[in-house]
């Protein structure tokens, strides 16, 4: 089995690329075309994986390119995507073609090509602020950014192929990952990487939405799980720890396995717009566990504590540290 990796140079990309390669499966990337000839993550891979690299690089936006990189490929892994939320109300007409148009060349290639599986990655986000909780795969959908609106659309193209053309396509949606290499766009590695970096005081944004974060491990063995199990063609699965935790509790976590004190400043920067915060997210995970059979390895507050240890060892490497910028506010 040939599995295509789109989005294989990102954060969550580069582990299950990772993860892929060391289980035995034969793997091609998918990474953004750049003049610089990076493959982003991929770069920093150890030598032994190094060299099982089959690389592929392209714009997921370009259908002749997203179909030449899965000829041969039985099963597409489709995760390339822009994500940051802050960004979204900067510039949204290139998530609506990267996000939804780059997911609609990923179906069209499947279908012409009768690719055996795709999985195309969905978010926690589509959800907005909990109308309950926990939140199940029948929660109603909410777009409360353009990022969140343009995943959306994409999920909703994913599975429109499936009822109008039969393509295998199953939908994996992601609560909050956090772990190594993850964007400083992020919550998490916002307050690391300054910790990190000897900050006492930390700018974030809104202390009180609460999130349930899912460590990268347990977000790539869902996608293994889901890439593997026939129950999963055309259905939508949550894949989440099923534990809830304020951003200003995270913070005390995060102090605490780092053995560090902070005082916290609110950045007015960081903050969303008011109706356009998701101020709850709690994943109900039954549906994985029942379907695909997949429970969390980093499950409630000691797999939370546990998580938060291993990427702050990870950041806190100088040799890491110094591929972040600790004083810039990345949106």
């Amino acid at each position: 089995m040939k599995i295509l990796i789109t989005g294989a140079d990102g954060f969550i990309g580069s582990h299950l690329l990772e993860q892929l390669i060391r289980l035995g499966y034969d793997v091609r990337s998918f990474v953004y075309y750049n003049s610089f000839n990076s493959w982003g993550w991929l770069d920093s891979f150890p030598a032994d994986i190094k060299q099982s690299l089959d690389v592929f690089a392209g714009d997921i936006r370009d259908p002749h390119g997203v179909k030449e990189a899965m000829k041969g490929c039985d099963v597409v892994l489709h995760l390339a995507s822009l994500i940051a939320i802050p960004y979204s109300y900067h510039s949204p007409d290139t998530y609506v073609d990267t996000n939804i148009k780059g997911t609609l060349n990923v179906l069209q290639a499947a279908r012409e090509l009768g690719v055996s599986k795709v999985v195309h990655t969905s978010t926690s986000e589509v959800y907005g602020t909990a109308l309950y909780v926990p939140i199940n795969e029948d929660h109603p959908m909410q777009g409360q950014s353009p990022y969140s609106a343009s995943k959306i659309g994409a999920d909703q193209m994913a599975l429109s192929f499936h009822r109008s053309f039969e393509t295998p396509v199953a939908v994996i949606r992601p609560f909050n990952t956090y772990g190594p290499r993850q964007s400083a766009r992020a919550v998490i590695p916002t307050i690391i990487t300054q910790l990190a970096s000897g900050k006492e005081k930390i700018k974030l944004g809104a202390l009180s939405p609460t999130r349930d974060f899912n460590y990268v491990k347990d977000t790539v063995s869902g996608f293994i799980s889901i890439m593997n199990s026939e129950k999963s063609i055309g259905e939508v699965i949550n894949i989440g720890s099923n534990y809830e935790i304020s951003i200003g509790d995270t913070a005390k976590v995060i102090t605490e396995v780092m053995g560090m004190q902070i005082e916290i400043e609110t950045d007015e920067v960081r903050l969303r717009p008011e109706k356009s915060e998701v101020e709850r997210l709690w994943a109900d995970n039954t549906k994985a566990k029942e379907l695909i059979g997949w429970t969390p390895a980093y499950g409630g507050i000691e797999g939370f504590k546990r998580g938060m240890k291993e990427t702050a060892d990870w950041f806190s490497d100088p040799i890491n540290l110094s591929q972040y910028k600790a004083d810039v506010y990345n949106i």
